[in-house]
């Protein structure tokens, strides 16, 4: 597989791995009630702070769990009048180049330091992914062929969904020159091969090719008899014959009937009375299959007539004024050839295509007056995504109750589309989750203003929109969990606990046993503690030992220092780790 290399590439490729895992510290809390200093509860999440930092913090509650992701990175286009920097030249981005990349980094063209910013960023996103879920990616065609080679790189090619083609505009500027570009790109990746997406809602115009012209119970529309596949299914090529004419309807070559004969048998009998029997017919079999005569399958009958054609005709033709004809039917009101019924009910929802139009998915400019509406006609972000393309991303990348997470959340599209989606849910069941994570100083002025907003409901007059309900909390990043190799005990034991719980698990921390206060949780058939006291030294010992309440086959247990032997640790299957030496550095 072709791979991008670029000034940096070295430097980073593994860069997500020397990331110091920081601790979130939630600000207040937010609902329909107003801003708490309390914890309320909330599972979704607005982080204020470097991305990469913030996704590696969300690695112990989160990896593998998000089915959902997207992100609307910079473009790279060298426009330097927006809010977002969008020529990765922000000074904490030119920081964290020098940092990581050093003096080489002097050199670098604005793609080398798009894509040093980009690619650790990825591979923690790709760890948070679940099976199951998939990364939108929003971009245009200045990074659009790099984006592609090194997500091929990260996720896999064979994991690349599709490139689609978001109709951004509705109209042409007059001024415009050259190829106008009409649409954006919006890659997409899964993070295991075969992904496939929901289906979205049907149409008007789709459900009004389906008509009831025989009274049947559901609207169904006219769908070919045969299938693919004769040569394969040669149990399945056989003859029919026509109740009102009496000829011998066989499959269209290569093909065959669409059910098994069984099946095919019961339906006929919707007609008249039908029995099976051999019509020495290998030569016509042979000819739909494509094979030599004596290559056909033998002992396959034909579906033929059990009564005289004039009776058998006279039942078909009652059959057809009646109505409710059968699900293989016969067409030019009984004189054509065979066709299937193919019921509403049972096609399902439609598939997307690659071209998003803007009539389904919003445009910017869409984009904009919703802004301004949230903000009573100001004018706080230049770029924002539409709610409805959010909307529609989630319809079929996401469920009810899936976590969404964007990591350039910008002016905080994707929460506005997540609370609406679950007040639209028509049983209430709605139950999505956000994370956002922010990196600019606006991550409180602006994004989080607008969730609240959305939540409380907004404008005036008949342009007020009413809340959706709902909440979130805001955090900023904090300290680091470990400082070299010590721990950084200002973090507190409970974020020490859920990261040492993960690293050997990755599981997320149980509530604490109140008998047992060093129990951090079971996992298959081993046991985990971890003893550990800010301001005194911890041994693991007989005593602690006599403590332990938990069964288990085996038991990892941390420590400051250990006085069982060898032999004690082996009788009692115990696995002893030091504090901190043994913890491990995500």
């Amino acid at each position: 597989m072709p791979t991008l290399d670029w000034i940096g590439k070295d430097k980073v490729i593994n860069h997500h791995l020397d990331v110091p895992y920081r601790v979130l510290e939630r600000q207040y809390s937010y609902d329909e009630s107003g801003r708490h200093e309390a914890d309320n509860g909330s599972e979704n999440m607005i982080i204020h702070g470097d991305n990469l930092a913030a996704l590696k913090s969300l690695l112990p509650q989160y990896e593998g769990q998000v089915k959902c992701i997207y992100i609307d990175p910079p473009y790279n286009t060298g426009n330097e009048g927006w809010v977002y920097n969008d020529n990765v030249n922000d000074p904490r981005i030119v920081k964290w180049l020098g940092e990581v990349v050093g003096k080489e980094g002097e050199d670098l063209s604005r793609h080398d330091k798009w894509l040093c910013m980009m690619y650790p960023r990825l591979k923690l996103l790709q760890k948070l992914l679940s099976d199951d879920g998939a990364i939108f990616i929003s971009i245009d065609d200045t990074e659009y062929a790099n984006l592609k080679t090194i997500c091929d790189e990260i996720f896999g090619s064979n994991c690349f969904v599709s490139n689609i083609s978001w109709q951004r505009t509705y109209s042409t500027r007059n001024d415009s020159k050259g190829i106008v570009n009409e649409v954006e790109h919006i890659l997409v990746y899964s993070n295991q091969p075969n992904w496939n997406p929901d289906k979205l809602p049907r149409t008007a115009e789709m459900d009004s090719k389906y008509k009831n012209p025989d009274n049947d119970s559901v609207p169904w529309t006219s769908s070919d008899a045969f299938a693919p596949g004769a040569a394969t299914h040669q149990g399945m090529v056989y003859a029919i014959q026509h109740p009102f004419t009496g000829k011998m309807i066989y499959p269209s070559n290569s093909a065959c009937w669409r059910y098994q004969q069984d099946t095919m048998l019961e339906i006929m009998n919707g007609w008249t009375k039908y029995e099976l029997k051999d019509l020495g017919d290998a030569k016509e079999r042979a000819h739909v299959c494509g094979i030599a005569e004596n290559e056909v399958r033998t002992g396959v009958m034909g579906i033929v007539l059990a009564e005289p054609l004039e009776v058998a005709a006279a039942n078909a033709k009652k059959v057809l004024e009646r109505g409710q004809w059968p699900r293989f039917y016969f067409t030019k009101n009984g004189k054509g050839g065979v066709r299937r019924k193919t019921y509403l009910d049972n096609v399902g929802g439609r598939l997307p295509t690659n071209f998003w139009p803007y009539s389904e998915t919003g445009h910017t400019d869409e984009a904009k007056k919703e802004m301004l509406a949230i903000f009573n006609g100001k004018a706080t972000f230049d770029t924002p995504k539409p709610t409805r393309l959010l909307e529609f991303i989630m319809r079929i990348a996401g469920s009810e109750t899936a976590f969404v997470l964007d990591s350039f959340a910008g002016s905080g599209t994707t929460a506005h589309a997540v609370l609406r989606m679950n007040k639209a849910d028509k049983e209430h069941t709605g139950n999505r989750k956000f994370i956002l994570i922010e990196m600019m100083d606006y991550a409180d002025s602006i994004t989080a203003e607008r969730v609240k907003r959305v939540i409380n409901g907004y404008g005036e007059g008949n342009g007020t929109v009413k809340g959706t309900g709902g909440s979130f909390s805001f955090y900023e990043l904090g300290e680091p969990l470990l400082i070299g190799d010590n721990l950084n005990e200002a973090v507190g034991e409970d974020k020490i606990r859920e990261y040492v719980y993960f690293t050997e698990t990755k599981c997320r921390i149980s509530a604490p046993k109140q008998d047992e206060p060093y129990f951090l949780g079971q996992y298959i058939d081993t046991a985990y503690y971890f003893y550990y006291e800010r301001e005194s030294i911890t041994t693991l010992n007989r005593g602690f030992l006599h403590s332990v309440k938990t069964k288990a086959g085996g038991y990892v247990m941390y420590a400051d220092l250990c006085t069982l032997s060898a032999s004690e640790l082996e009788k009692y299957h115990i696995t002893f780790k030091k504090i901190p030496r043994d913890i491990t550095k995500l």
